[in-house]
């Protein structure tokens, strides 16, 4: 009878072991698909008691996702999202404040100034224009240096950029468009602008791997596609436009109710720590952490201090008039939704 009750007390502590060893997080993202695997091993490895469940897509569509599950939230983290969609998040009250481990070496400028935060950042990510030099040669284009110059009607049908809707991206170009022109300005600069769009794509990156291909001459993106794509050889040169570039913070989250709250606060320790820096360093020049980051050969040494002042708040709380205007004007020219 000893052994039997001894082999059942066995068995059932082996099954809390277990059990133990498979909190799974669900952990909505819009990171880069090629990032995930060496993040998630990373934390994994730290905690092999928690395990990552990934829920990728752009931008936008995590963003409206997330809105859509206010009431029955089926995310417990959100772990590489645009810092104006997480505060869109914050005003509907869906997120859990708190203040990870390291939050005192974050700059201040790249986290949600509440304290606790509602979420912080882990690293930034900015507007650039990638160049194909070869296509360019080809049908005889001059290399634009300004925003100003897409506009020049010999870049007709030519350009490729992210639908703001649907890209993070997208988004941060038409938001810093409206913040340094002016609103009336920068939409009649948007109107200009369009004349020369091929498509608007629902994929930040997706632009400047058109261009890399020869597909569009020039694709408006960001610059880890065009580094990464650079450094494999394709004929791409990284133009940051003079006027200055817009740029939005990748950040984490915790989802207010999840029933995995002591995994997530891990998650959300680890986001914030210099392990994680050393990893998001690989992929960007500019990090939350300052200090840190190492400086891009492609990218110019002066590269932080051409990033815009970004008004968050002002992107956040004023979305979905911005949206709604650009579908309005704009979204013919949109590629079709996948399905």
């Amino acid at each position: 009878m000893f052994k039997r009750t001894a082999l059942a007390a066995g068995l059932l502590a082996a099954c809390a072991l277990q059990a133990q060893a498979n909190t799974e997080l669900t952990v909505y993202t819009a990171l880069e698909v090629e990032q995930l695997a060496a993040y998630k091993a990373a934390f994994e490895k730290l905690h092999p008691d928690i395990e990552i469940k990934w829920v990728r897509d752009s931008t936008g569509i995590v963003t409206a996702k997330l809105l859509a599950e206010k009431d029955r939230p089926q995310a417990d983290v959100v772990w590489g999202l645009a810092g104006s969609s997480l505060a869109v998040l914050k005003q509907q009250g869906m997120l859990q404040a708190y203040a990870p481990a390291n939050l005192d070496k974050i700059g201040a400028n790249y986290r949600d100034a509440a304290n606790p935060p509602a979420w912080v950042g882990m690293d930034v990510w900015a507007a650039t224009i990638c160049f194909n030099t070869v296509e360019a040669e080809k049908q005889g284009l001059p290399k634009p240096t300004k925003w100003e110059d897409l506009t020049n009607p010999v870049y007709k049908g030519k350009i490729v950029m992210p639908n703001p809707a649907s890209s993070g991206t997208g988004y941060l170009d038409v938001s810093a468009w409206l913040q340094t022109f002016g609103e009336p300005q920068g939409w009649a600069y948007m109107d200009k602008l369009h004349q020369n769009i091929g498509q608007y794509t629902h994929s930040g990156s997706k632009p400047c791997k058109l261009a890399a291909a020869g597909e569009f001459p020039i694709g408006i993106s960001f610059e880890y596609p065009a580094v990464q794509l650079k450094r494999k050889g394709a004929p791409l040169d990284i133009v940051l436009p003079k006027e200055g570039l817009g740029w939005e913070i990748e950040a984490t989250g915790i989802i207010k109710g999840t029933e995995q709250l002591d995994a997530a606060k891990k998650l959300a320790d680890f986001s914030a720590s210099r392990e994680a820096m050393d990893l998001y360093k690989a992929n960007f020049a500019v990090l939350a952490q300052p200090g840190i980051a190492e400086r891009f050969q492609e990218l110019p040494a002066d590269y932080e201090q051409r990033l815009i002042k970004n008004d968050f708040a002002w992107a956040s709380e004023n979305r979905d008039k911005i949206l709604a205007e650009w579908r309005k004007r704009y979204d013919g020219k949109s590629e079709p939704v996948a399905k």
